[in-house]
């Protein structure tokens, strides 16, 4: 092969490696997140213990997106959760725990296959807590913002393209079993954003795995908002839930010993915060009402606060305090983004880094 072929070859490799790299684009980003958290208040007496996540849960993640031509596109999440203070992931055995989809993205909307939030946590942690659902103070304490409201396996979901800062977000998972109506979980949320104000109302509906013709629902239907003063910033959630296993406890295990609390099947809970940048840091907190509508009457208080202060754009250390008061037996324990908690009281002083 003459010299001028093998030059003009490796031209011709190198041109189309460069507009494989102008169509194609790889992220690698994550949250490095670990802190002291003491426990107070339940059975287990004081814990006190390094835990990974606690006002961010730990993550390394990939994304990337592929330009495929008339406004299409290609894109992709792969999330794992490692855990900072053992190395070890969150989920045994499942390296992408927290998310991993595919997608097309177009003029029409996106649409996209895989594990996936729910549209009624993403409501919650985005417009009504101030706490992002993290740190002692997380919604988490109160609304039932765990397991598979969170996240779904087998999941389709549908966003629609904002239009005059109207947002549309469906979801809908497969169970999977013998009756298909078993296991499987729908749910959307229509939210407005224009300006200070951010509004957002999501549903969520679940069918417990029964194994029989329909199953058991659980209903979650959640009104969350914000607005931004500038030099404050306002917070509100109301939600609603309904039905089996709508409202189960973050920690169900029995925490305070003694007869064991029932889980809510017919409930209200109401959120109100703030937060405020002051100096450098990010002041945050919040005040949460249980009401538990069924006989039990199991109702709960609970309030947090908590700052973070930047070192950087990147990095951050935080102090967090959150209280529960339980009525009647009640069983709610003060949570982090990782952790359900182990009593009423609970607080975290920790440190994290994005990437």
């Amino acid at each position: 092969m003459k010299a001028g072929t093998q030059v003009a070859i490796a031209l011709g490799l190198l041109g189309a490696s460069a507009a494989a790299q102008a169509q194609t684009n790889v992220t690698i980003y994550g949250i490095m997140d670990a802190a002291f958290v003491g426990e107070r208040g339940g059975s287990a007496g004081h814990v006190n213990k390094i835990t990974s996540g606690a006002g961010s849960a730990s993550r390394l993640g990939f994304r990337g997106t592929e330009q495929l031509g008339d406004g299409l596109s290609a894109f992709f999440t792969l999330e794992s959760g490692p855990r900072i203070d053992t190395g070890a992931l969150d989920a045994n055995n499942v390296l992408f725990n927290r998310q991993a989809f595919v997608g097309l993205k177009g003029k029409a909307g996106s649409v996209a296959l895989g594990r996936q939030y729910t549209p009624w946590h993403q409501a919650l942690a985005q417009v009504a807590d101030p706490f992002g659902t993290g740190y002692a103070g997380t919604s988490k304490n109160l609304f039932p913002d765990s397991g598979a409201n969170v996240r779904t396996s087998n999941t389709v979901t549908y966003s629609a393209p904002t239009v005059a800062g109207v947002t549309v977000d469906l979801a809908y998972s497969l169970g999977e079993l013998a009756h298909s109506a078993d296991g499987r979980q729908y749910g959307g949320a229509i939210g407005y954003a224009n300006g200070p104000l951010n509004l957002r109302l999501a549903y969520n509906n679940k069918n417990a795995e029964t194994l029989q013709p329909g199953g058991r629902t659980g209903r979650n239907t959640l009104l969350a908002a914000n607005y931004d003063l500038k030099f404050v910033k306002l917070f509100a959630g109301f939600n609603v839930d309904k039905g089996f296993n709508s409202a189960p406890f973050g920690n169900a295990n029995n925490p305070y010993g003694g007869v064991r609390p029932t889980a809510s099947t017919d409930g209200r809970e109401l959120l109100l915060g703030i937060s405020a940048p002051i100096g450098a840091g990010t002041l945050m907190a919040s005040v949460m009402h249980k009401d538990d509508r069924t006989a039990f009457n199991q109702d709960a208080n609970a309030w947090g606060i908590g700052y973070l202060y930047a070192l950087s754009k990147r990095s951050g250390v935080y102090a967090a305090y959150g209280h529960i008061n339980n009525k009647n037996g009640a069983g709610y324990t003060v949570a982090n983004n990782s952790e359900s908690g182990s009593g009423n009281t609970g607080y975290n002083l920790g440190l994290r880094h994005t990437f």
